[in-house]
């Protein structure tokens, strides 16, 4: 198993290296002749740097830098720059400002899991180890010339609907859970600097394989500085790609402030609030009639409310579809300009550069908006050190290509792996296999012999990639293979017959089956919930063949409908591994013979087929049972379902016990005299109180004591979840919603103890129809597995 102090001294030992890297990148302020100007002054104020820069430039050298490609000012000795790199699991090849080829030293950089794995392992130390250490290869790659600072990573959207293509990208579809990693994710990957956020402990315990580490929190970190730009994508109520007759390019997304405030911002909120991220990006949709990359009010709330410190770039084209697709403007010059004025400050694309000068000639646009939108962008390169000459001689400058594919990387990517991978059914404990008992193995599907299949979207190339068939043919010689289906969508039953005589001859079958990049991705969702083509028909068949029950490994990022495999007992066990990276085949040799204990939950509810009947456009997420709606996510979803929301199976079982928690909480203290004359005028009949009339938030905060017992004799991780249910109250209201997890390291036969952290203020709240907090007075249950613990809040 991984040691996470391990992991922990390799963090720090990889920015002491001594690498140097082979070839420098392009820099502005070169001596002798570029770096007397003064926004080149490493003593003055950033900000003051900046202005410097925006002054000597003239309006159209200031229009060239509207563009994801900024172009190059060569009398003021300053290269051009690409913002547009990508790393949302590990260093991408989307995305201009990455270069894997052209002659380049650095081939290949750690595929880690894609980011719905990588969720379901419910780790924050977990998340905030991959952000660093992607990081460090961005970083890497920079110094040697193949790769920008500013990377366009993580996309925190909510999986609200399991056809869309991009889910797989996402932590899931919990606001609580998303929020969690993209402050993870965030500090990890712009340098770490900040506090690792501990909201269940104060010292940031973690369970990372066996061990359970202290990270060092350094506090604030003054300087501002940032080893790369991290974005927060895409703002905001972006989750449909192709459905119908709706495209991501001219949808509107009709909200409800309520859905707004309590689902689809708070992703947002939190990861440039706590996340501290240098970027935020809007994207191609409208929102209740505006285009996202035109909403004044949702892009300048982060720099009015969130002490946003950063650029806002728009989604690739995404300033052109206001007026080409979602047809809001008369002009494209009217499109330039309201996007500006709105508050982006970069367009990804050459909208903005081939209309600004129309625009400024026609009196839509003025200088000075440029110099805001510029004033941003500067900041954050003379953040990331791009104005301090020589990047050899900077802070990460000795990070080159021996600080890549390293062996703790990769590492770290199995541990991510193995932790994320989520054991859904286990008929009378079939798995483990025993590998010394197992003479041959057939491996099935098309899934099941192509690494490159197990990166998802937005990958790059792997280290060492493998395929599940390698992977598991190390465990046992004998190990055959058959395809089975042609490829994923299965469209034909032809070779059937020879996975079948494959199945009949093994001691022991694993079927293969599930999604791939050709069923989901960027701009096409699926229309069905089921396993593609006739794949259904292959595992059944397989499973009759058998001598024994079969192992289904589902792969993908989006849920699928396997009802049938979850009721028929030819298949013993089932196990989701979605996207799980360059390590997943290891990963998933180790889960099925037993040298790791499997301990992830499901980030998203798995919905029946039925739920394709439910209009993918419809953006509501609570339930209307007049209209036959049954809303969505676990907190609102009222129908069957094939497996819930933190849904996920261990090797041996646990039991908890509520060592400490307050049975009753009492406002009066917390709130304002106004507020305290307003309730007693109001009398008994009250029945909630505002957010905003609490004045401290903080004294109603407490700690959860919990005790996890392992009552089996198998050693293993296991993720606690705290879930709320409020008072029945108001219509809308959540059927329960997560207060917190952590993750533990648990012993055979012995107890573990972990408290959680319960802030009323925010887990105890509720958003009402006018999207404002409210605490609702009354018994509010807190659920712990089968355990129910009340605390009444009164005035």
């Amino acid at each position: 198993m991984a040691d996470a102090f391990f992991f922990l001294l390799l963090f720090l030992k990889l920015f002491l290296s001594n690498s140097n890297p082979v070839a420098n990148p392009q820099f502005p302020c070169k001596p002798p002749n570029h770096n007397s100007y003064s926004f080149c002054d490493k003593s003055l104020p950033i900000t003051e740097r900046a202005q410097s820069l925006i002054s000597h430039l003239t309006l159209q050298e200031k229009i060239q830098q509207l563009s994801d490609n900024a172009s190059a000012i060569p009398r003021l000795g300053i290269p051009h720059y690409e913002w547009w790199s990508e790393s949302l699991h590990g260093i991408a090849i989307n995305g201009p400002g990455v270069s894997f080829s052209n002659g380049g030293t650095i081939t290949s950089a750690t595929v880690f899991p894609q980011v719905i794995v990588s969720a379901a392992a419910f780790n924050r130390t977990l998340w905030f180890l991959i952000g660093s250490a992607i990081a460090i290869e961005a970083r890497a790659m920079y110094n040697v010339g193949q790769a920008g600072l500013t990377f366009w990573a993580p996309n925190i959207n909510i999986f609200r609907d399991p056809r869309w293509g991009r889910g797989q990208e996402t932590p899931g579809e919990d606001p609580m859970v998303a929020s969690a990693y993209a402050i993870e994710f965030v500090k990890g990957f712009q340098g770490g600097n900040w506090k690792s956020g501990a909201e269940n402990e104060s010292a940031g315990r973690r369970e990372i394989g066996q061990q359970r580490v202290l990270l060092r929190e350094d506090g604030e970190n003054n300087n501002d500085g940032l080893m790369l730009s991290a974005c927060c994508k895409h703002s905001t109520a972006y989750d449909l790609e192709k459905w119908g007759n709706f495209s991501r390019y001219s949808f509107n997304a009709v909200v409800t402030e309520q859905d707004m405030e309590d689902t689809y911002q708070p992703p947002f909120r939190s990861c440039i609030q706590q996340g501290k991220a240098s970027c935020l990006m809007c994207s191609y949709n409208a929102v209740n009639g505006v285009p996202a990359c035109a909403r004044e009010d949702l892009l300048q709330k982060p720099r009015k409310e969130w002490a946003f410190k950063g650029y806002i770039t728009s989604d690739c084209d995404a300033v052109a579809t206001i007026f080409e697709s979602q047809n809001y403007t008369k002009s494209p010059e009217d499109a330039v300009a309201v996007a500006l004025k709105a508050g982006i400050d970069i367009n990804c694309g050459t909208y903005v550069l081939r209309n600004a000068q129309s625009a400024i000639e026609k009196g839509k646009l003025q200088e000075k908006d440029i110099d805001r939108a510029l004033l941003n962008l500067f900041t954050v390169q003379l953040r990331l050190g791009l104005f301090d000459g020589e990047p050899s001689k900077g802070q990460f400058g000795k990070l080159g290509p021996e600080n890549v594919c390293t062996k703790e990387h990769k590492t770290l990517a199995l541990e991510a792996a193995r932790q994320g991978i989520v054991l859904l059914k286990n008929d009378k404990k079939f798995l483990p296999l025993n590998k010394k008992a197992v003479s041959s193995l057939a491996i099935i599907g098309p899934l099941a012999n192509n690494a490159s299949n197990l990166g998802g979207d937005y990958t790059g190339y792997s280290c060492d990639p493998q395929s599940l068939f390698e992977g598991l043919k190390a465990y046992v010689k004998e190990t055959s293979y058959a395809i089975g289906c042609p490829d994923v969508a299965c469209d034909s039953d032809t070779q059937f017959h020879k996975a079948i005589l494959v199945a009949k001859r093994a001691d022991f079958v694993i079927v293969v089956a599930g999604l791939d990049l050709s069923q989901e991705n960027e701009d096409n969702d699926r229309v069905s919930l089921l396993l593609p083509g006739k794949q259904m028909s292959l595992v059944s068949s397989v499973a009759v063949a058998s001598k024994k029950p079969v192992i289904l490994v589902l792969t993908g990022g989006g849920p699928v409908d396997v009802s049938f495999a979850k009721g028929d007992p030819r298949i013993a066990s089932i196990i989701w591994i979605g996207y799980p990276g360059e390590t997943g085949a290891k990963a998933l040799a180790e889960v099925i013979f037993g040298e790791y204990n499997p301990g992830g939950r499901l980030p998203m509810t798995w919905y029946p087929e039925s739920f394709t009947e439910v209009p993918m456009n419809n953006m509501n997420m609570r339930a209307n049972p007049s209209r036959g709606y049954p809303g969505r996510t676990y907190r609102f979803y009222t129908g069957n379902q094939v497996y819930g929301f933190g849904g996920g199976l261990s090797y041996t079982n646990f039991t908890y016990n509520i060592l400490s928690a307050p049975s009753k909480l009492s406002l009066s203290g917390s709130l304002s005299a106004t507020s305290r004359k307003r309730i007693l005028q109001q009398g008994e009949g009250l029945s909630y109180i505002h957010i905003d009339e609490i004045t401290s938030c903080n004294l109603l905060r407490f700690g959860m004591k919990i005790s996890v017992e392992n009552v089996g004799d198998m050693d293993g991780g296991h993720v606690v979840m705290l879930f709320s249910r409020v008072p029945k109250v108001f219509r809308g209201t959540p059927e329960k919603q997560l207060v917190g997890f952590d993750r533990v390291h648990t012993i055979s036969y012995r107890s573990t103890e972990t408290s959680i952290l319960v802030d009323p203020c925010e887990h105890l709240s509720i958003a009402n129809e006018h999207g404002k907090r409210i605490m609702l007075l009354g018994d509010h249950v807190l659920i712990l597995g089968d355990l129910e613990h009340f605390v009444t809040i009164q005035i």
